[in-house]
């Protein structure tokens, strides 16, 4: 009896040791399965082509607010922190910088619970986050217009108009993350910078032919969204410094621009993709 106890659990044990294998391979071969779904659609062109458009509209974003609300960042949002910390050091305050912090994280937080419920139902992400930014980058513009021609970085328009802009960049951003899986970012230029750099010196002193493939491709993917950036912040300047804070017509535009190119691009769904190719 005892011979046939120890049998039965020993043929379990096998079986659950099985078991749990042959699931963890196939989660395995899912998330390589989604690694490589997620980088074709990357690739394409027509997710290129957005990134470098979402990459110019946060370069005039970010300079127009810069130059028209005293020094406020949308898109490189811990600058802030920067200009926040050499004015409480010089015995000035400015509210807007103080705010755009916390405001940054919560609309990043309520955007992915919009995405999250969003793909629960089935539906792609990507061209609801466009038009939320749109939206959001509009209402920046119109407030900005209400707010006059003699702007008052600490005046009460002004504040919420700055903020509504860090909620455009905000969700900018969180839609490269959620939506555009394995892309780079389109609003903070620094990783992209190290990242470019560190892999083009992979590509001249590297000695591993995969290793240097794979630093080729991401510097093929990031000097776009580097050169769109710059652009943007040129085109931006150019346009503040000839028509104030209307210039951020120019953002919303673009932002417009990025929405309709969305509908060209076959959006990534993730478990959906991933259940379509096995």
């Amino acid at each position: 009896m005892t011979a046939w106890c120890f049998r039965r659990s020993s043929r379990k044990s096998v079986k659950d040791s099985r078991e749990t294998v042959t699931k963890m391979a196939a989660a395995i071969s899912v998330e390589a399965r989604r690694a490589t779904a997620s980088a074709a659609f990357v690739d394409s062109y027509e997710v290129r082509a957005l990134l470098v458009v979402l990459s110019v509209t946060a370069g005039c974003t970010d300079v127009i607010s810069f130059l028209g609300l005293g020094g406020l960042f949308t898109a490189h949002i811990t600058g802030n922190l920067v200009i926040l910390a050499a004015h409480f050091f010089s015995g000035e305050s400015q509210i807007a910088p103080m705010l755009s912090v916390p405001v940054f994280i919560v609309i990043l937080i309520l955007t992915r619970g919009l995405a999250s419920s969003l793909e629960s139902r089935g539906w792609a992400s990507l061209h609801p986050l466009l038009l939320l930014q749109f939206l959001l980058l509009a209402a920046f513009l119109m407030l900005c217009i209400a707010a006059g021609p003699r702007i008052d970085p600490d005046g009460t328009i002004e504040i919420v108009a700055g903020m509504v802009g860090v909620s455009a960049m905000a969700v900018q951003n969180a839609l490269v993350q959620i939506s555009l899986k394995g892309a780079p970012s389109t609003a903070a230029m620094t990783g992209n910078v190290t990242l470019f750099a560190m892999s083009v010196a992979e590509i001249l002193v590297g000695h591993d032919p995969a290793e240097i493939a794979e630093a080729r491709k991401r510097a093929v993917r990031t000097l776009p969204a580097i050169l769109g950036f710059a652009v943007g912040c040129g085109l931006g300047a150019a346009a503040e410094t000839a028509m104030g804070l209307r210039s951020l017509a120019l953002p919303v535009e673009l932002a417009l621009l990025a929405f309709a190119i969305g509908f060209a691009a076959k959006p990534y769904r993730g478990k959906t993709n991933i259940a379509r190719m096995k």
